[in-house]
């Protein structure tokens, strides 16, 4: 056992090991608050459904070019402040909710919460790839993925248990987490001297070849549509539902804090093995069957009614999650030129447009039509997910058969 932790511990530079660490406390940060945000707007103000999805999913659209503009700036200023500079603003946000009863600060709130994600979430990814050898980051990325699921298995029970004291406490509490944060990677940075390097002054781009370049990559586009589509379902599920369960069930509140850790617990669980047995395949047949996944948990959001259902439903809707997460990494990090992994990774982000399309979409369906109709629709868009992954890679595949240098023929 000893052994196999030297192993591990040795297999990665620290500061990747640092960015594990913290993203532990980062998704406790956001699990024990976030997920229940529409809740706590809904107790503050007098929103419907439908409004409160549009004021966390116009988060999701500021994240959508912050993820873009964070990227770039990354490839320019540096990893480092880009990611601190983005902790102190969450940091902010989340004593900001605790300070305002405004319908409009809430806006804007939620606007900076989304950018400062949007910093940090591809940055934090860029700077591991930075860091890891190309054949070790669907490692990294599935350890990351497992760390910000550590986090969540604990952060919305923590969450539960202090907004029976005070609704409040949970975003106080979370940020605290944040300035905690702050300080150890302030302390990392300096330890292990991060420089990030780029080779010559030719390969730093601008931002208008940057933009160029990702406005003309159709695979990467592609890519994006598909994620995105992925991403709506997932932020439907993590809003509407808990609106969802609060008016079907008496403890339906409790029963999603209960979904959310089973999500957590299952990804810790299963991560391991799954990642394992996915790594034979390539990635896009893994993408394919989560999104099948994903389609399937939908449909059985929609018409169970007991907690054993709903957390069988929240399991196979994890496993599907847990199959397309690093594997789209992977193929966006595929496609990714070094030079401009920041820039690429960033652009991703924009896949974030399906944060606002899940919370809205899903709370006007849940208004208007009700559960069975909203989980039904968001079934048929994970399976609509299918065609853009599938088109971009095959689009990739042929480019690259092209560019391949023909075999000599000797006479």
């Amino acid at each position: 056992m000893l052994k196999k932790w030297q192993s591990f511990i040795q297999a990665y530079h620290p500061l990747v090991h640092t960015i594990l660490a913290g993203m532990i406390l980062l998704s406790i940060a956001r699990g024990m608050s976030i997920p229940f945000l529409a809740v706590y707007l809904a107790k503050m103000t007098s929103l419907e459904p439908s409004e409160i999805g549009f004021i966390i999913g116009s988060g999701a659209i500021a994240g959508m070019f912050g993820g873009f503009v964070g990227g770039i700036l990354s490839d320019f200023i540096g990893r480092k402040k880009v990611m601190i500079g983005s902790l102190y603003g969450l940091s902010f946000v989340f004593f900001g909710f605790v300070s305002t009863n405004n319908t409009y600060a809430y806006l804007l709130l939620s606007i900076l919460l989304g950018l400062c994600i949007s910093f940090f979430d591809p940055v934090s990814k860029a700077l591991m790839g930075d860091l890891t050898p190309e054949e070790k980051r669907i490692r990294v990325f599935t350890l990351r993925y497992t760390a910000f699921n550590i986090g969540f298995a604990i952060g919305p029970l923590i969450g539960i248990g202090l907004s029976k004291i005070n609704d409040s406490i949970p975003f106080i509490f979370g940020g605290i987490l944040f300035l905690v944060y702050v300080a150890i990677l302030h302390i990392a940075f300096k330890v292990f001297k991060y420089r990030q390097v780029h080779t010559n002054q030719e390969e730093r781009i601008s931002v208008r070849r940057a933009v160029s370049v990702v406005r003309t990559d159709k695979v990467l586009l592609l890519f994006i549509v598909g994620s995105m589509l992925t991403i709506s379902v997932m932020g439907e599920m993590s809003v509407t539902l808990s609106q969802f369960l609060e008016k079907k069930l008496v403890d339906g509140v409790q029963l999603f804090a209960v979904l959310m850790s089973t999500n957590s617990i299952v990804v810790i669980a299963l991560q391991y093995p799954i990642t394992r047995w996915a790594e034979r395949f390539n990635p896009l047949r893994n993408v394919v069957l989560g999104s099948i996944l994903l389609a399937i948990s939908e449909v059985g959001f929609a018409y169970v009614g007991t907690w054993t259902l709903f957390i069988l439903a929240m399991v196979v809707f994890t496993i599907g999650e847990i199959l397309i997460v690093p594997s789209e990494y992977v193929m966006v990090d595929r496609i990714t030129p070094d030079a401009m992994r920041g820039t690429y990774y960033g652009a991703h982000s924009f896949n974030g447009f399906g944060n606002f399309i899940g919370p809205w979409f899903g709370g006007v369906l849940l208004t208007v039509y009700g559960g069975t109709t909203m989980f039904n629709v968001f079934g048929v868009v994970a399976l609509l997910s299918i065609f853009f992954f599938w088109y971009g890679q095959r689009l990739y595949d042929n480019k690259n058969e092209k560019i391949a240098p023909s075999p000599s023929i000797k006479s």
